[in-house]
């Protein structure tokens, strides 16, 4: 499925545009614990909001009382308290909590800490004096204890590193101080992302576009985010990149089945969405039109023909099924991922003349042509089609035989003696996946007269069971007919015939069949 994907470049994550609307307040340094008498200074940030020309006042808050109004964009701060900024323009910030203690040892805590980030604690004295040992407690858990006075660092925090913190310091043997217990919440760098499908329903063949939508906070505007696609059983569909989408340029259906997404931060951060389930829809064939070339199925005898198979609509593979419309016999079969297709008759003889129809098949339902009739003109000069008995002698020898043949079933027919009656033969069984008998509904097979000539005659090698024999009418070279009653006919000439034989020792009753060509006339030959 590599294949058919594309990517697109677009701009921001979604949702980002929308949250950076809300300024955000900095600090420095950057605790949110400092003692009495300490100075922190907050800045106000707009982000991707307006141009800083733009931008006349900042308004300042100290829980719900305006603070003051100040023409840049920084405030000193000494009091403990809930802070927030606003422009004229914006909607006010998230609150800082801010805490000036009194105590002899705080524990510093940074404001704003998101999933991979560097988590930093600091246990400090207020007369910064050097603490001989120290321990950090998480949730009452002692996760540190130093000799040493240092910060204590966790690298790419998540969510498990929540809690409650505090630590203990001493700087002699006989005293032990506490600091103040602090909660750190790790934030969330982005949610889990979404993966939204367009179209939910797609047809086969067209084109899909996966979408993973996911948002960063206002906080970490310049986090830079990579995102990719996955098939059923994790299958990649794309490298890792900036783009939060991908093209399918034209799905199947073996393409359906659950869609995923990822999307990874530098900081280590790698979440995955929800899988979706994308289900394809086909299009059934309809409108199957047969066509030949030469055109209008007008076939030169001992050239090719080319039957052609088209459908106006249907998608994904389709297989189309080429048959002769008298027998229901199947010709060939072709799967195809397109609406058409085509089989050649290398050279086709007077056998082939006849009503041919197609089918085809994407697994949505049988699809018909009309039939279309091929006409065979023309002798070709190597009696393409025909199978020869011999060289001359046995050109010679099938054309005594046929009228022979016209002889003795003219006796019959006025004797009446020795005949065993008419039998039909039916067309054959077709194979799986066709209509019944190769047809489609409505069309009917047309049985083929067979006429029995001799009962116990012996013929050499095999006796003879049957023959067909194929005459035309003066006028009419371009259209032949299989009978036995156009031998009536004093008009007639024989153009070809064929003899059936059975070999004596073929128990399985196989039929083999001769052809010659036949240009003589057999008009005035007398009954016997």
């Amino acid at each position: 499925m590599l294949l058919w994907a594309s990517l697109l470049v677009l701009a921001p994550v979604c949702g980002q545009l929308e949250a950076a609307s809300k300024p955000v307040i900095s600090l420095h340094p950057p605790w949110t614990v400092a003692f009495r008498g300490e100075t922190v200074t907050l800045t106000c940030n707009v982000l991707h909001l307006h141009a800083p020309e733009k931008i006349k006042r900042f308004l300042w808050y100290l829980g719900r009382r305006t603070l003051r109004e100040t023409p840049g964009n920084t405030l000193e701060v000494r009091d403990s308290g809930q802070y927030r900024c606003q422009t004229q323009d914006s909607l006010p910030s998230d609150q800082v909590n801010m805490i000036f203690s009194s105590g002899w040892l705080v524990l510093q805590t940074p404001h704003g800490v998101f999933e991979g980030d560097t988590l930093v604690l600091r246990c400090r004295t207020r007369s910064r004096e050097t603490l001989t040992s120290v321990k950090y407690i998480w949730n009452r858990k002692v996760i540190s204890a130093s000799n040493q006075s240092q910060d204590l660092s966790i690298p790419r925090a998540s969510s498990n590193n929540s809690g409650f913190y505090h630590c203990t310091g001493r700087v002699d043997k006989m005293h032990t101080w506490r600091s103040n217990t602090k909660s750190v919440q790790v934030q969330e760098l982005f949610p889990h992302p979404k993966l939204k499908v367009t179209p939910s329903q797609p047809t086969e063949g067209g084109s899909v576009n996966l979408s993973c939508e996911t948002q960063l906070p206002p906080e970490r505007p310049d986090t830079v985010l990579h995102f990719s696609f996955f098939g059923d059983r994790r299958v990649v569909l794309s490298d890792w990149s900036r783009s939060p989408e991908l093209q399918i340029t034209a799905i199947w259906r073996q393409d359906a089945g659950s869609y995923t997404c990822g999307a990874a931060a530098a900081q280590g951060v790698h979440k995955l969405s929800l899988p979706v389930h994308v289900y394809v829809q086909g299009v059934p064939v309809s409108r199957v039109l047969l066509e030949t070339q030469p055109p209008e199925g007008r076939a030169l005898a001992g050239e090719p023909l080319v039957l052609i198979c088209s459908a106006a609509e249907g998608t994904g593979d389709t297989t189309f099924s080429w048959h002769r419309e008298d027998t229901g016999e199947s010709l060939g079969r072709k799967r195809r991922r397109s609406q058409r297709a085509q089989l050649e008759i290398p050279a086709v003889g007077g056998s082939h003349a006849g009503g041919y129809f197609c089918t085809a098949d994407n697994g949505h339902g049988l699809a018909c042509s009309s039939v279309l009739n091929v006409t065979v003109t023309g002798t070709p000069g190597n009696r393409m089609g025909l199978i020869a008995a011999g060289a001359t002698g046995g050109l010679l020898s099938v054309l005594v035989l046929a009228a022979g043949l016209l002889i003795y079933r003219r006796h019959q027919r006025k004797s009446g003696d020795g005949s065993p009656g008419n039998t039909t033969r039916s067309s054959p069984a077709t194979g799986p996946g066709q209509a019944p008998h190769g047809r489609c509904q409505g069309q009917k097979d047309s049985p083929v007269e067979l006429q029995h000539l001799y009962g116990n005659g012996s013929l050499g090698e095999g006796h003879l069971v049957y023959s067909e024999i194929q005459t035309i009418r003066p006028g009419q070279e371009g259209e032949a007919s299989a009978s036995g009653a156009s031998l009536e006919d004093e008009h007639a000439a024989v153009i070809y015939s064929s003899v059936k034989t059975q070999l004596q020792g073929d128990s399985a009753g196989k039929v083999r069949s001769q052809h010659e060509d036949a240009t003589d006339s057999y008009e005035n030959v007398p009954p016997a």
